[in-house]
């Protein structure tokens, strides 16, 4: 029987058809304000809160205090508290950018990754991370090695990338085929603000549904509705933005 990650994201583990497997790495990729990093606040606090999980979040983009302001900003009350306790630990952009290359801040990081307690991981984002390195191979290179930590040191992984295009389907990078799922958070604009929407590409080892399904956030985060969209994004009638 495949080990299942529940995200605890009303909607999106029914469609995981009961959540991500575990020991696995999965992208998620969307433009900017999509809701990557709200998914990923979700995923480690929920593994907390509701499955007694503990999580690492790794973040190029954003200072312990932000990410704390916009956790408890969307609900999530005791994520402070969980940071305090230890069952959620932060490594800022002051820190895992302090040095200038990736092997120096892998170091920092082991000691934790290789802590038997912790069971989820987010790096948040791959766009920051590959400040790291001069070129394509090199970056491939190091991106594969730390899957490969996680996966052998047991942790269920979010990795979130910036898209440019509206349609995920224009802009496949190589991480999209480095990874064992790639969830994608579109939002298309409209008179009235932006309409939202889930589609997960890909999960190895699992049937899912690959519809793309409306979703919204709230107070509480995302929720995802199971009525599945037939809505013509994909319709040869429209085009990219």
């Amino acid at each position: 029987m495949i080990d299942t990650t529940r995200t605890g994201i009303d909607g999106l583990d029914e469609i995981l058809n009961g959540g991500i497997v575990g020991n696995s790495t999965t992208l998620v990729s969307g433009n900017p304000g999509a809701g990557k990093s709200i998914l990923c606040l979700q995923f480690i606090y929920n593994g907390v809160e509701d499955h007694d999980e503990k999580g690492i979040y790794l973040s190029f983009e954003e200072d312990t205090e932000d990410l704390q302001e916009a956790a408890e900003s969307l609900g999530f009350e005791r994520w402070g508290d969980y940071v305090e306790n230890g069952d959620i630990k932060v490594y800022d952009k002051q820190e895992l950018l302090r040095e200038n290359d990736f092997s120096s801040s892998l170091d920092l990081l082991l000691d934790d990754i290789e802590d038997a307690e912790y069971d989820r991981l987010v790096l948040d984002s791959l766009t920051m991370f590959e400040l790291f390195f001069e070129d394509e191979t090199e970056k491939r290179t190091y991106l594969l090695k730390f899957t490969d930590i996680l996966k052998k040191n047991g942790l269920t992984t979010l990795m979130t990338n910036e898209q440019g295009a509206v349609f995920p389907e224009t802009e496949i990078g190589l991480e999209n085929y480095l990874t064992d799922g790639n969830i994608y958070l579109i939002q298309t604009p409209t008179e009235s603000g932006v309409n939202r929407y889930v589609w997960v590409a890909k999960m190895r080892k699992k049937n899912i549904e690959t519809d793309i399904f409306p979703m919204e956030i709230s107070q509480g985060g995302i929720r995802v509705h199971q009525n599945a969209s037939a809505f013509s994004m994909m319709s040869e009638d429209e085009s990219p933005l």
